[in-house]
């Protein structure tokens, strides 16, 4: 998120109001020294560029069903299923957005829920249960991933690596007992 609020505010400084127009009149270096790959400042043009050409119409996005904006969003490089989830929920205000392609998503839900792993059917169940408001779901659920909640733990079993740090930690705690006795 901090590396994110970077970017913003360093395109904000060099921009100033971030509009397509202000976007397609910029060189793809002007847009890279905000802090993007080349990669990312060149789909940002494109999709400036589609928006000023009517290729892009963000004024029928608002009028569209999620997964019509989805489609819609999908079709711009760059933007895959996730990234036009997160602008539903972020610039567009829509309250029913849960995603199954949010790893932070489903390690909240198997913290909260105290599962090892989701399945796409239970997924289904919990975005079932918090319908129609899966975007404060979302919300909620990334929060307790990041440890907010400190008492929950991810029930995800271990990778080999983190099956070895804690039989690496369990021996030196056992070897710093017996050297304590």
């Amino acid at each position: 998120m901090k590396a994110q609020e970077t970017v913003w505010k360093r395109m904000l400084a060099v921009f100033g109001a971030i509009t397509p127009d202000r976007i397609c009149r910029a060189s793809i270096e002007e847009i890279q020294q905000c802090g993007l790959s080349t990669r990312k400042a060149t789909y940002i043009r494109e999709a400036a560029e589609k928006v000023i050409s009517g290729a892009c119409d963000l004024e029928a996005l608002k009028d569209m069903s999620d997964e019509a904006v989805i489609a819609e969003l999908s079709q711009l490089r760059g933007i895959g299923k996730w990234t036009a989830e997160m602008l539903l929920i972020f610039s567009m205000g829509r309250q029913d957005v849960l995603s199954w392609d949010d790893l932070a998503i489903h390690r909240g839900l198997r913290m909260v829920y105290h599962h090892r792993k989701i399945t796409k059917q239970l997924f289904q169940k919990y975005k079932r249960r918090f319908a129609p408001y899966g975007s404060v779901a979302s919300l909620y659920l990334w929060e307790v991933s990041v440890g907010t909640l400190p008492d929950l733990k991810d029930y995800a079993p271990l990778t080999e690596a983190e099956k070895r740090k804690r039989l690496k930690q369990r021996q030196e705690l056992k070897k710093a007992e017996k050297q304590q006795s």
